[in-house]
């Protein structure tokens, strides 16, 4: 199989291949291995080489009657490094202690099962900050992941290897975790298609509760809107235990996609409710673009004002996710039987732990009282539109590093983490300098974590630079169907699936 007939199939297309007897499984995974080979050193998006797990994983399901079994059956695909927990493979998290320290894996975590259950081959593990905490993907551990449609840019974050990964044609699809765009960022960018789900439609378990205290949940990102849909099928639904549970669907989501969508009243707005930065007229041309389309379909599109609170919002998910990251710092250092220290950790997860030392019980439960309001004033509002319509990001992808703290930022947090003082963090304001830089950046996602509704980034607009520019599209809670339907609608009236980065630039 060459790389142009590997590349042209989207993950569903692959597997009717294998099905059919067209395609061995272990071609497949060479095909794959080759892409990673030729674009990797390119983008760092991939950090840790699988293939030879992907054909033991072959072989048992060769040995067992199943290799052409499965809806994904024998399709390579990437696992993000964060959360999900891979049976015999480590998962370090972007953090250097846990590379250090942390054994592999006696068990899949709930997601992997069941896309296992497909027929999917774990070829690989993708590039993520720590903890997933940026929306950049530029860790100390491993080094940063570029855009495949401009090397010098980023690829957005938290899920920014797998999106250069699956960008690149390394593979049809790769997961990813979205706790306050980390799918929808990286869509963006990168070019693809990613929706993050309604709060409890995936799978968390056994290990983990509510991820971020409800903000994050699992997906993929993808280049074809039924391959995300095939893939929600696949693991949505409750496992056992779970703290919520999103409403059943009425049938298979893949389905949705080839139905099209009633007219539909759908609200836009372009005001950022996070941050402080005005928006780039390039994100702002692929909404006006975006709603012209929608009404060329027969859509009605309105401007529409979203009831958020920029400011309260954001310092209550800033405040949830300190907690958070508090919490995650001492259960390592427990489960290692170790105290927590400085040095095993990047300085800005530091201070945002040393934050979340100081925020106090009353303030944590008044920051999710304010998440939860901004959830009901928002969703009050989808009582009279159907759907969203948003830019996904204020800019198109920035250079690598400008993101980051400038060297001064870096300084300070250094400084005020090693003194180990949350009080002078706070008096300073160090870390909301460096959060209000990436609320500039993502002025529009963070809010669908903290409402629960599903959102996904929609590739309709390149910008004359040839920068992939994502618009954001908002259902009501528990309602991925429509938006499936008008996303296979948007795919078909402008396809984005040939679109490629210039194979120049990744080998």
């Amino acid at each position: 199989m060459t790389p142009d007939e590997y590349e042209q199939h989207d993950a569903l297309g692959l597997a009717a291949l294998v099905r059919s007897g067209e395609v061995d499984p272990q071609t497949l995974i060479d095909a794959a291995a080759r892409r990673i080979d030729a674009g990797n050193p390119a983008l760092n998006a991939v950090i840790a080489d699988c293939r030879d797990y992907a054909t033991s994983a072959l072989a048992k399901r060769r040995a067992a009657g199943r290799e052409r079994d499965g809806v994904f059956a024998g399709v390579p695909v990437l696992v993000k490094d964060l959360l999900a927990t891979v049976e015999g493979l480590p998962t370090w998290h972007g953090n250097r202690l846990l590379q250090r320290s942390l054994p592999v894996a006696t068990h899949d975590s709930e997601f992997i099962r069941r896309l296992r259950a497909t027929g999917a081959l774990i070829v690989g593990k993708t590039n993520t900050p720590e903890f997933g905490l940026t929306p950049f993907t530029e860790p100390e551990l491993t080094g940063p992941t570029r855009n495949p449609w401009d090397t010098t840019r980023t690829a957005g974050g938290s899920s920014g290897g797998s999106a250069a990964a699956v960008a690149a044609g390394f593979v049809p699809l790769a997961t990813g975790g979205d706790g306050g765009g980390s799918i929808r960022i990286p869509a963006s960018c990168c070019g693809l298609f990613g929706l993050k789900p309604t709060r409890g439609r995936v799978p968390s378990g056994p290990d983990l509760g509510e991820l971020w205290s409800g903000l994050a949940i699992e997906h993929g990102l993808t280049r074809t809107v039924r391959d995300s849909a095939a893939l929600l099928d696949a693991v949505a639904g409750a496992d056992s235990g779970p703290p919520c549970a999103a409403p059943s669907q009425a049938r298979a989501f893949v389905d949705e996609v080839s139905t099209a969508p009633d007219r539909l009243r759908i609200g836009v707005s372009t005001e950022p409710w996070l941050g402080h930065a005005a928006v780039n007229p390039d994100c702002l041309e692929a909404v006006t673009r975006s709603a012209a389309l929608l009404r060329s379909l027969g859509h009605e599109v309105i401007e529409t004002r979203v009831p958020v609170n920029g400011e309260a919002f954001a310092m209550a998910f800033l405040q949830v996710l300190a907690a958070n990251v508090r919490g995650e710092i001492e259960t390592i250092a427990h489960a290692l039987k170790q105290r927590a220290r400085r040095q095993d950790y990047e300085a800005t997860t530091w201070a945002l732990g040393l934050l979340g030392r100081a925020v106090s019980g009353d303030e944590v439960i008044n920051a999710q009282r304010t998440i939860q309001l901004t959830g009901r004033r928002v969703g009050a509002l989808f009582e009279s539109i159907d759907v969203l319509l948003t830019p996904t990001l204020a800019t198109p992808p920035p250079l690598i590093g400008a993101l980051k703290p400038t060297p001064a930022e870096q300084r300070q947090i250094e400084f005020l983490g090693a003194i180990g003082s949350p009080w002078l963090l706070r008096k300073f304001g160090a870390f909301r300098q460096i959060a209000d830089k990436a609320f500039d950046f993502i002025p529009y996602t963070a809010v669908f974590n903290g409402t629960g509704q599903p959102a996904m980034s929609v590739p309709l607009h390149w910008n004359a630079a040839g920068l992939p520019i994502g618009v954001q599209f908002v259902g009501r809670f528990g309602d991925e169907a429509t938006l499936f339907r008008l996303a296979g609608q948007l795919e078909a009236a402008q396809p984005w699936v040939q679109r490629r980065p210039p194979r120049s630039l990744i080998a």
